[in-house]
């Protein structure tokens, strides 16, 4: 085919009509980048350049009841560098190593690492203000100020597992840090500017600030007075006794509120990587499970008076043992106690008296009444690690399984369970809710965000019922095997406990753990208190929870009740003593006087009462238990010295003539 020249014209044309085409898109292309896409490209570009230095919020404090803090984090400045954006290295750190406290070479090694950002350690890490002051006067290029935080604890190991700790950047592992980590924990902002691959800053570009957002406070149920009383006994316990364990609680029955509650062993929540981990990570108090023992009674005897099995006159004849499916079960008294009322039952601790009680009830309604009272199953309180307990299955319940659970034995509790369901005891037959927050505060304000309601989980027993039952226990404790646990004016109501302990399906001989749970005052209970000791080791060899135990909880809730203002009263049962029992005799006023004179007052006074001094200074400025107070001659008083006398006692003496 010949090419004519009108063909090349017009191949020629379609040619710069494609270039055009392609000229235009190129352009329009260029516009959609340059233009449209300018901005979203911008961001993403400097999306890769930015570097942002860390600013921590600072971690909520746990407060006590009255608001002191139990823990808080400690801030202060901190030094961190941006190697890459130091010119004048050695200049830089001769500069900073006076105001840090360490050696140039030192500084200088560090700043010129081959990293993105180094902190400045030891000297840069949570310096003074004046420290920091001085570093942002120099205005180092590289050299950045942040925050770091540390957790402190004023009262060292006090309420320990409840605390909990927290670990890698302030995050909470155990306990309430753990429960309300997302609470506790502030929102992280920074210091940002953009850098090139190597680090160094890209002119022009400038940094910006985001600054970080603090914690909220939680204000727990911890009354501070209560926890010490309950951690001083407990050591008192453990370096009497020796044992493998305490646990102890005390709780506010008509609230559900945990006043108080400890361990042993326990450990320094600023120091727990040097603790053993079962001590930091289980805190017996909701996680262990172990049979309870005669505590267990009370549900017993409350089920049995609510269904109207037992009227506390009847009388019941123990020869010191119950057949049971071809079991003899031993009462803990050789010989029984022979003929007494169901009210003797309850004072001895008899378990032949109990065993009867539940072949009143029968299965079905023995177990219906300790699913009531919340056994089995979790409390729900406000702490993480909390065990379910062990119950029978109710087609697994034969006469001997009914018969050791009606006096708390082939059951298995948690100690925080047992005090619920007394608790429930205490106010009117409410079953209420466990809880340790009372409220979540704004850490910079001290605002109210939440509050937590009391709540009660259901009715258990009737009021009557609960009202027979506290009046029972209150007779245990005049009359019965509680007596240890007896103090005069505050109608301390209680039920002792000695379990054996099983291993490996057998019962450890000489293994035991001894508790007592008490309530007070007896009429209209405030506090509820618990102990359980395991494998005590006494040096008389007596190992009974009326005379490990009970002494322990009438030391716990005679000061409780002081430290909350219930005053001593004359109505109630008086207590039945008898030889040996300690007399008993008023303690002196020491408040106000020296340590001189306390001293001589004691020396002078009759009763044969010790001293016990804590503490330093020139006067007495609490005791425990309180002046005026009844207590058992041979009695321990707890004198604290400080150095303001408070309202003296040589004042009120002189008022008085």
């Amino acid at each position: 085919m010949r090419v004519t020249p009108g063909m090349i014209r017009r191949r020629l044309v379609w040619l710069m009509i494609l270039l055009f085409i392609a000229i235009l898109g190129l352009v329009g292309r260029l516009f959609f980048v340059q233009v449209l896409q300018s901005s979203w490209l911008s961001n993403l570009a400097k999306g890769s350049w930015d570097r942002t230095v860390p600013l921590a919020g600072v971690r909520g404090s746990i407060l006590a009841s009255n608001g002191e803090p139990l823990t808080y984090t400690a801030t202060a400045p901190t030094v961190l560098a941006v190697p890459s954006q130091i010119k004048d290295k050695p200049g830089t750190a001769a500069k900073l190593a006076p105001i840090l406290k360490m050696s140039t070479e030192s500084v200088l090694k560090q700043i010129s690492k081959n990293e993105l950002m180094v902190y400045i350690r030891p000297g840069g890490r949570q310096m003074s203000e004046e420290q920091a002051n001085q570093i942002r006067a120099l205005e180092l290029p590289g050299i950045y100020l942040t925050e770091d935080g540390k957790r402190a604890y004023p009262y060292g190991n006090l309420a320990a597992q409840v605390l909990g700790i927290t670990g890698y950047e302030n995050v909470g592992l155990t306990g309430l840090e753990k429960q309300y980590n997302q609470v506790l924990t502030g929102k992280k902002g920074g210091i940002t500017f953009y850098a090139k691959a190597n680090g160094e800053l890209i002119p022009g570009e400038g940094q910006s600030v985001v600054e970080p957002t603090d914690g909220d406070d939680i204000k727990t149920t911890i009354n501070l007075a209560i926890q010490q009383y309950v951690q001083r006994e407990i050591e008192t316990a453990v370096a009497e006794y020796k044992p493998d364990s305490v646990t102890a609680i005390v709780e506010n029955p008509n609230t559900g509120a945990i006043l108080a509650m400890a361990n042993y062993p326990t450990f320094n929540p600023s120091d727990w990587k040097q603790a053993d981990p079962s001590t930091y990570n289980h805190n017996l108090a909701i996680w262990q499970t172990f049979e309870p023992g005669s505590t267990f009674k009370i549900v017993t005897l409350a089920a049995a008076m609510q269904e109207n099995k037992v009227n506390l006159n009847d009388r019941f004849y123990d020869p010191g043992y119950y057949e049971v499916a071809g079991h003899r079960i031993r009462c803990w008294k050789a010989g029984g106690h022979g003929s007494e009322s169901f009210l003797n039952v309850v004072e001895n601790s008899c378990n032949p008296g109990f065993i009867a009680l539940g072949e009143r009830l029968g299965k079905t309604t023995l177990f219906s009444y300790i699913k009531k009272f919340g056994f089995g199953q979790k409390t729900g309180i406000d702490l993480p690690g909390e065990g379910n307990g062990i119950l029978f299955k109710l087609n697994q319940v034969g006469p001997l399984e009914l018969a050791t659970t009606a006096f708390g034995q082939g059951v298995s509790v948690t100690p925080i369970q047992q005090v619920m369901a007394v608790g429930a005891v205490a106010n009117g037959g409410k079953l209420m809710k466990p809880y340790v927050v009372s409220e979540v505060l704004n850490h910079d304000t001290g605002a109210v965000i939440s509050r937590t309601k009391p709540t009660v989980v259901r009715q258990v027993i009737s009021a009557n019922t609960a009202a027979q039952v506290r009046s029972a226990l209150e007779s245990v404790v005049a009359n019965g095997s509680g007596g240890k646990a007896y103090r005069d004016g505050y109608r301390i109501a209680g039920k002792t406990g000695t379990a054996q302990v099983a291993k490996n399906g057998h019962y450890e001989s000489g293994h035991y753990i001894v508790s007592f749970m008490g309530l007070a005052p007896a009429n209209h209970p405030k506090l509820v208190a618990y102990i359980a000791i395991d494998n005590p080791h006494p040096k008389h060899g007596v190992v009974f929870g009326g005379v490990i135990a009970a002494p322990i909880v009438g030391n716990i809730l005679a000061d409780s009740l002081h430290e909350l203002g219930v005053q001593p009263t004359t109505t109630g049962l008086a207590k039945k003593y008898r030889y040996p029992d300690p007399v008993p005799v008023t303690v002196p006023n020491f408040q106000g006087l020296t340590l001189k004179q306390a001293q001589n007052l004691a020396l002078q006074n009759t009763a044969n009462l010790r001293v016990e001094i804590k503490g330093s200074g020139t006067h007495v400025i609490a005791q425990s238990p309180a002046g005026g107070t009844r207590v058992d001659s041979g009695s321990t008083i707890r004198l604290l010295l400080g150095n303001a006398p408070a309202n003296s006692a040589i004042d009120n003496q002189k008022q008085n003539q």
